[in-house]
């Protein structure tokens, strides 16, 4: 989910460390303060003899991360350590060996920054975007390339190659697709899967174990094969509310997995991932934070810095630990609602913006909604469903719109020279231009562009993978004011979206009024301020700058048992920080439902080209 997307052939890109005196990609610009400069900062004090710490680590779309919590929530350190990353078309490939060894020197440094030991980490969680991995019987990689490289052995989230592949699943109506919004994305693993049957059949023969990215990471942590409901249900149609009536968060153990439909698989071509119990993609399942195994194996415990036996707890897709590290963020005065816990998540949206950006919602009734991914139950907060939401490429889409205009080159050595960030100095020309122009508020000077910022399909709530992105009003300015404005344009674009998946899902009988928002783009504050006025309703950010890590940690603390369930840890360790309110100009309200009604309309009219032009070419 997070880091960046960059633009390449099929050579391997190593994405940079970020250190404060650095330049970083604008979609990171806003990370500075939480990587090394802040853990050099953030554990100053004497250390307790018997304190107790978790620590979390999350797999990116550019970097492994590691960070250390206290029985606080609070933070102690955390460090990042660059992945590789080969893009060829819609391929998009990582190596599970690389990824390990980035976790690995990302949990020593961030141990070391804490000032923590070994001894002192009481439990540990792992976080991941939702990639799939492959290996063989020895837990060797197994190449999903068509470059035949055996380190490339991950088909990262972002992929598209099994988009034909998708529009074959879906033509059948099976009826799991209901709990996917109606339709498996491509981004989701059987499309993948029957991909690298068809296209790599020799690769399809050698693999003993598909996993999704984080629950390789705990079985590569602890040798236990159990895997997440979180991965499973969301990523690869498993039906976790067959285990409703059997099993509770409380009495957590391993469950046989008896929520795989048999039938959509034989169904779909992949019949030969019934076999032996389902043993390539799963035969039990278990809760997210359920201890597995006897915890961290001798081998991982070596490799990462720590001691044998730690609790390791069943993990998250890291969007999915975004929300746990963030959904009971609420001031004290929130708190304390009328109706029961529970209840009052239910009024939550968790906006967890990085490379793309999850919307998530839990309730305590399965909903169907076109469209928008789930219900999936226990996916992440333990028996309550789950609607997931998505915007494929959002500060990927930033990055993108900055870099490739003439004036960017100029720009970033601008910011450069000031010490700041390309957003930082992009806010000020915006700022500037508001001014000189006499304008009445700043997002009025985009009342001649409009964008459609489906530059990588749309994921939510129109399910669409073919969508592409429009930028409306473009002139033959090449200056860093145009290009502020084209970035304000698109910032828009992104908040418009996010509109409409809550206006689409509230529709549908969800009860969304606050906003919870977290991920390296919530710390530019137009960002932010521009999806409250365009939303209408108030953003509430976390205290803690990584709360998609404080996630990750949460896992390790329930498996530890320091805590009764998810939900009581996350009422424990999360903590609010800054609100941002809306505008309560009627002005800017007028503004953006203009621009919104604009915003919708693109869509059609790209649908009625569309038809217009396979009309021509039949």
């Amino acid at each position: 989910m997070s880091g960046k997307w960059t633009r390449s052939d099929s050579t391997p890109l190593l994405r940079p460390q970020h250190h404060p005196s650095q330049r970083s990609s604008p979609s990171n610009a806003y990370s500075s303060y939480s990587s090394i400069s802040l853990e050099m900062t953030s554990a100053v004090s004497a250390t307790p003899t018997a304190r107790s710490v978790f620590l979390g680590v999350d797999v990116g779309t550019g970097s492994a991360r590691a960070g250390v919590f206290d029985e606080n929530g609070k933070l102690l350190g955390s460090s990042s350590s660059p992945i590789q990353i080969w893009k060829d078309g819609d391929c998009v490939e990582q190596s599970s060996t690389d990824i390990w060894h980035a976790i690995s020197a990302a949990v020593k440094a961030a141990c070391s920054l804490a000032e923590v030991s070994g001894d002192e980490v009481k439990g540990l969680g792992f976080a991941a975007t939702c990639s799939l991995v492959a290996v063989d019987a020895d837990g060797s990689p197994v190449t999903v390339s068509w470059s035949g490289d055996s380190r490339r052995n991950i088909i990262v989230w972002m992929d598209h190659r099994a988009v034909e592949q998708a529009e074959r699943i879906n033509s059948r109506n099976s009826p799991v697709l209901q709990y996917c919004g109606g339709a498996l994305s491509p981004e989701m693993q059987p499309p993948k899967l029957l991909w690298v049957k068809e296209n790599l059949p020799e690769s399809w023969s050698m693999v003993f174990r598909w996993m999704d990215l984080s629950d390789w990471l705990s079985y590569r942590a602890t040798g236990d094969d159990t895997r997440s409901l979180c991965t499973t249900v969301c990523k690869w149609t498993y039906l976790g509310h067959a285990h409703m009536q059997q099993n509770n968060e409380k009495d957590s153990r391993d469950m046989e997995a008896c929520g795989w439909d048999d039938d959509f698989w034989e169904e779909i071509g992949l019949g030969d991932l019934v076999e032996g119990h389902h043993a390539k993609i799963g035969r039990s399942v278990a809760f997210p934070g359920h201890p597995l195994g006897s915890g961290l194996t001798s081998t991982a415990a070596k490799e990462l810095g720590l001691v044998a036996g730690i609790p390791v707890g069943t993990s998250l897709i890291d969007a999915h630990a975004g929300g746990v590290g963030v959904l009971e963020s609420v001031p004290s005065s929130d708190s304390q609602p009328k109706e029961s816990d529970i209840e009052a998540l239910c009024h939550r949206m968790v906006l967890v913006c990085g490379t793309s950006t999850c919307h998530m919602i839990v309730s305590q009734k399965k909903l169907f909604i076109p469209g928008v991914w789930g219900p999936y139950w226990s996916a992440m907060v333990p028996e309550q469903w789950l609607t997931e939401g998505g915007q494929s490429a959002t500060g990927a889409l930033l990055d993108y719109i900055i870099e490739n205009h003439v004036a960017s080159p100029h720009l970033a050595n601008r910011a450069a020279s000031q010490r700041i960030s390309v957003f930082e100095l992009l806010n000020k020309i915006l700022e500037t231009t508001m001014h000189e122009l006499k304008r009445p508020f700043l997002a009025s000077l985009t009342e001649d562009i409009h964008v459609l910022p489906d530059f990588h399909g749309n994921r939510s709530p129109i399910a669409d993978p073919k969508a592409k992105g429009i930028i409306c009003g473009l002139t033959l300015d090449t200056s860093e004011k145009q290009l502020a404005l084209q970035y304000l344009a698109t910032l828009q674009g992104i908040a418009y979206g996010t509109r409409h998946i809550v206006g689409h899902c509230n529709a549908q009988g969800h009860k969304i009024d606050t906003i919870l928002a977290c991920g390296g783009l919530v710390k530019n504050p137009l960002f932010i301020q521009e999806h409250a006025d365009i939303i209408g309703c108030p953003i509430i950010l976390p205290r803690e700058s990584e709360p998609v890590l404080l996630g990750a940690a949460i896992l390790g603390a329930v498996a530890a048992r320091k805590y009764s369930s998810m939900h009581d840890a996350m009422k424990a360790l999360n903590a609010s920080g800054q609100v941002i309110h809306p505008s309560k100009d009627p002005k800017v309200k007028k503004y953006h439902d203009a621009k919104y009604r604009i915003f919708r309309e693109l869509y059609d009219q790209q649908l009625s080209h569309r038809s217009l032009m396979a009309e021509a070419l039949t």
